[in-house]
């Protein structure tokens, strides 16, 4: 299937069992980008899609879903690197660098698996290595009303689910080599997290909530009185 046709699906059925706002996205630049986006549930790689105008997707897929109609469909479509999760994947680490160097869209979730709260969960330091070492910015992505639990509600009520897709600013990484190296990226991991938070409303920034970080992020984008 071609990448427009599956796009066109998506969207077709997006339209059709919910509303969709999207905010933002019109700052992602060409080139190069890493989205980094909050995972609550299994409409988010669909949300994506719907939101990004791309074709030069760089995305990793649960194996899980290698089967999956709608999702084995997509991971297939944009060339997915099939990911285990339960495991320290090097060779899918491996692949996305080498995927990142030609260039492109990366597209990854943080925490590497859907939220059993509903709301964040602690980042891994995954996507910051990522960042660090491909050069690429950082786009947080923070996505809301994707709920498995909620989907699942309106859809036997008929009703359309309310979700929404919010762009963040870009924003660089630089992890240093040498001692500290390890602390340093806890620190990057923790401020994509505190910015993709800072998008979200506040029932859904979990472990984030009481993060100063977000509360400085959230008084810059404040209006002044």
């Amino acid at each position: 299937m071609k990448y427009k046709t599956l796009r066109s699906i998506v969207r077709f059925i997006m339209n059709i069992i919910a509303d969709v706002e999207v905010v933002g996205m019109d700052k992602l630049p060409q080139g190069n980008v890493l989205l980094a986006a909050n995972h609550l549930g299994r409409l988010d790689t669909a949300v994506l899609l719907y939101a990004i105008d791309r074709e030069d997707i760089i995305m990793a897929v649960a194996e899980k879903y290698k089967d999956h109609l709608l999702f084995g469909a997509i991971g297939r479509t944009v060339d997915a690197i099939w990911l285990n999760r339960f495991e320290a994947d090097f060779a899918a680490l491996r692949e996305i660098l080498v995927r990142m160097k030609k260039g492109g869209l990366m597209v990854i979730a943080p925490e590497g698996t859907r939220s059993k709260t509903e709301a964040l969960q602690e980042g891994k330091m995954g996507v910051a290595f990522l960042a660090s070492k491909s050069g690429y910015p950082v786009m947080p992505i923070a996505l809301t009303g994707t709920e498995d639990r909620g989907v699942i509600a309106n859809l036997k009520r008929f009703r359309r689910s309310k979700i929404r897709a919010v762009a963040g600013e870009l924003f660089t990484i630089e992890i240093p080599n040498g001692k500290g190296r390890e602390q340093a990226m806890r620190d990057a991991t923790d401020e994509i997290m505190c910015r993709i938070a800072a998008e979200l409303p506040e029932k859904y920034r979990g472990v984030y909530t009481d993060y100063p970080r977000v509360a400085e992020l959230l008084d810059q984008k404040s209006p002044v009185q």
